[in-house]
């Protein structure tokens, strides 16, 4: 074997075991089926500006041990999620706050607000609620569900409110202060620079292949490596041997524009269903750039996955979920593959909890 470890992906998962690896004298070979490093974190630099080609991705955790992990790859700035929703050309703070609630109804204190959720709660009347329509109403009632959630929450999964299943909300975050803060984590914050660097500094010194499809070169890859880690879709890897997981994707578009300032907002949320995209991302804003005078920005569309399109998300329904237990099951039976992420472990993942899952990863495979 001419490697201790095939590393298939090179986003934050394989990026941090193959540097883990490296440190501990491993021979790693990274794949990638893209023509670039970072997986869905990438970052570009266009016209001066570090441009999210996969969508947002800002940085947030409480997890100590892992804010310190990846501050030695770079330097965080002091970014603060608060996207703006737009309903028609209403404007509305997220996540639902004393400011939502003012401008929503004029409220000015917490116990009016509250007072005004329980009304309209009480007017709905829904005990037992058998879909995500009735389940979000019975849960923030019916003007912010009708505002800020039905039309994007529809676009995002593509059916109806009232086709989906309760489940899908649990809760709803409500909070009762004046803070537009997006995330209750300790730490927060977007690489100076971009996200790609990141990657590149773990990967720096390892032998890294792009544009290579495992599928396509599996037989030679597998007589290559003591051992495998796959980041990559799990039922791929096993040829469906027991069906397809199902997942939703997205589409992208983006566009310079000849103008400083587009939404002056990184994030702007497009909350009616009639608008086709559910975010337009202005990507200078991340970064607190006021001095280039062209902005950046993209519409992010949900998708229908099919085969050949990038899964972004795994449906974790009760089909899906029994299926990926098969799969992991099967998994436990190879000694020689490790499968890690997003698709490797048919779950989403924040930035955070891929380290986190990758360090757990690290420690179990090479102490």
């Amino acid at each position: 074997m001419k490697y201790d470890y095939l590393i298939v992906g090179s986003g934050l998962f394989g990026s941090i075991f193959a540097y883990e690896a490296n440190k501990r004298g491993k021979q790693c070979l990274v794949i990638d089926k893209r023509s670039h490093v970072g997986g869905n974190i990438y970052t570009k630099n266009i016209e001066g500006i570090s441009v999210h080609q996969y969508g947002a991705h800002i940085f947030h955790t409480s997890n100590k041990e892992v804010w310190n992990y990846i501050n030695q790859f770079t330097e965080f700035n002091r970014y603060t999620n608060s996207p703006v929703a737009r309903y028609k050309d209403e404007l509305y703070n997220m996540p639902f706050n004393m400011n939502t609630f003012n401008k929503l109804w004029g409220v000015v204190t917490p116990k009016e607000a509250q007072a005004k959720i329980e009304e309209e709660k009480k007017e709905a009347g829904i005990t037992n609620p058998r879909n995500l329509e009735e389940q979000a109403i019975s849960l923030v009632g019916k003007t912010i569900y009708e505002k800020l959630v039905k039309g994007y929450t529809e676009k995002q999964w593509g059916q109806r409110a009232t086709e989906l299943p309760s489940f899908i909300i649990k809760r709803l975050p409500v909070r009762m202060i004046y803070d537009n803060n997006y995330f209750n984590d300790i730490y927060q914050g977007i690489p100076i620079g971009g996200y790609t660097q990141i990657i590149e500094k773990m990967l720096d010194g390892i032998e890294v292949k792009l544009n290579y499809d495992f599928f396509e070169h599996r037989k030679e890859l597998e007589q290559i490596a003591d051992k495998i880690i796959f980041t990559g879709p799990i039922d791929q890897y096993y040829d469906y041997e027991f069906g397809k997981l199902e997942y939703r994707s997205l589409r992208f578009e983006t566009e310079v524009l000849e103008e400083q300032n587009y939404q002056g907002n990184a994030v702007v949320n497009y909350t009616e269903y009639e608008v086709p995209y559910t975010r337009i991302i202005e990507h200078k804003h991340f970064e607190f750039d006021s001095t280039s005078p062209k902005t950046i920005i993209t519409r992010e569309y949900p998708d229908k996955w099919e085969q050949g399109k990038e899964p972004y998300y795994s449906i974790n329904n009760d089909r899906n979920n029994a299926l990926y237990e098969k799969y992991a099951n099967r998994s436990k039976e190879d000694k020689h593959v490790i499968f890690g992420g997003r698709l490797g472990q048919y779950k989403y993942f924040d930035m955070d909890k891929v380290i986190a899952e990758a360090l757990n990863c690290v420690k179990e495979e090479l102490g």
